[in-house]
């Protein structure tokens, strides 16, 4: 049976089942970000299940210089260790190329970076990346690449594009002989590689046709939200996506708004994560069919309504806005925890209503409705 099966389309929306060794994803699909092998703001593995997580993506550099992935492999990989035994999608250092610019000197051979921690001197190149993915065991690894800046020149990204698709070669032959070792913890470990080509169309589709042709298990558009407006996001999108084949999952990776997300399911993304609900969510922030409200706000003081109602997340089903906002206040962790829960439900619920729009053929008007709520709400 193929890994991806496409159960229907409306335009480019795809609604699909991604079959893997721990478990059906059904897409499309927001993945919760759990960096260190945990999502901020005190949220369980058991939380993830009530909050109806489908898959929790971790980062490959921070479980690397910390606790170490040699560690969580003799412990039984990330699953065991975390005690998660639902889908998991591993990033793979790539970001953090990006990120830590000031830290790093990328090489034909990888990557030269100083631990953000201590300084300590590390190298990752894509067959040091893929190791730490297959120690991890994760259900996903991510191909390791470079992400170049949305304001990078012509010639700079030319040459970082040409350089990512020769390592996401070395990834694929990499992985294959990792995942035929007899001690390989998830010899099912699944490989996504990465379009990149900042805002530049031609690149970006000449180097989605040029990875296509590696039949990998799933393909990714990265290197977006990074600088770039949300209009020339869609627009690399709408360019970029037909290009990749479409009996295969695609990954918008670090995105986004709610609104990003429809945007971007419309285009033919199945897979989506991001910061934002978690980030929020610990600041006050939190999202509603109404729009996004900041708990810190003097007028919830006496509100003893949820923060939304009808909503069946563990904090709106018991707590009320005055309550989390005293919380918050008194620098409590519950008041964080619950509003990560809410969030992250939120985006969870979001998508089995997308799933359930593609499924009844009307995502366009849901689609419609949901971004005029979002906008005509109580604002804060």
């Amino acid at each position: 049976m193929a890994k991806y099966e496409l159960l229907k389309q409306e335009g480019r929306a795809k609604r699909g089942t991604f079959h893997t060794v721990h478990g059906d994803i059904q897409t499309p699909v927001f993945m919760n970000v759990g960096t260190v092998g945990a999502i901020k703001g005190a949220v369980s593995t058991d939380d993830l299940k009530e909050i109806k997580c489908q898959v929790e993506l971790s980062n490959t550099y921070h479980l690397h210089v910390r606790t170490g992935d040699k560690i969580i492999k003799e412990l039984g990989g990330l699953h065991k260790f975390m005690v998660w035994d639902r889908p998991i999608l591993t990033d793979s250092g790539g970001f953090q190329v990006f990120s830590l610019a000031g830290l790093r000197k990328i090489k034909e051979e990888g990557v030269y970076f100083n631990s953000h921690i201590d300084g300590a001197k590390i190298f990752m190149g894509p067959e040091e990346s893929m190791q730490i993915q297959s120690n991890l065991g994760s259900t996903i690894a991510m191909a390791f690449d470079e992400c170049p800046s949305s304001v990078a020149d012509r010639q700079y990204v030319t040459n970082s594009v040409n350089r990512t698709a020769r390592w996401l070669e070395r990834c694929k032959k990499e992985m294959a002989r990792l995942n035929s070792l007899p001690d390989t913890i998830n010899k099912e470990q699944l490989l996504f590689g990465i379009n990149q080509g900042a805002i530049y169309d031609d690149i970006r589709i000449d180097h989605a046709k040029r990875i296509s042709e590696l039949e990998l298990d799933g393909y990714a558009v990265g290197g977006l939200a990074v600088g770039e407006s949300h209009e020339e996001m869609y627009h690399i999108l709408d360019e970029t996506v037909p290009h990749l084949p479409v009996n295969k999952p695609t990954y918008l990776m670090g995105v986004g708004t709610p609104a990003n997300i429809l945007e971007g399911v419309e285009r033919g993304i199945d897979f989506f994560d991001c910061v934002y609900p978690s980030r929020n969510g610990r600041h006050g922030h939190v999202y509603t069919n109404h729009g996004k409200l900041n708990l810190f706000n003097q007028k919830y003081q006496k509100d003893m309504r949820p923060i939304e109602e009808g909503c069946n997340c563990p904090a709106c089903r018991t707590y009320s806005r005055a309550y989390i906002r005293h919380l918050l206040k008194a620098k409590e962790m519950l008041g964080m925890r619950l509003c990560v829960l809410h969030n992250l439900y939120f985006y969870n619920n979001m998508m089995e209503e997308i799933r359930d729009s593609l499924d009844a053929g009307r995502f366009a008007s849901y689609k419609a409705e949901k971004l005029y709520g979002m906008t005509q709400g109580e604002q804060s």
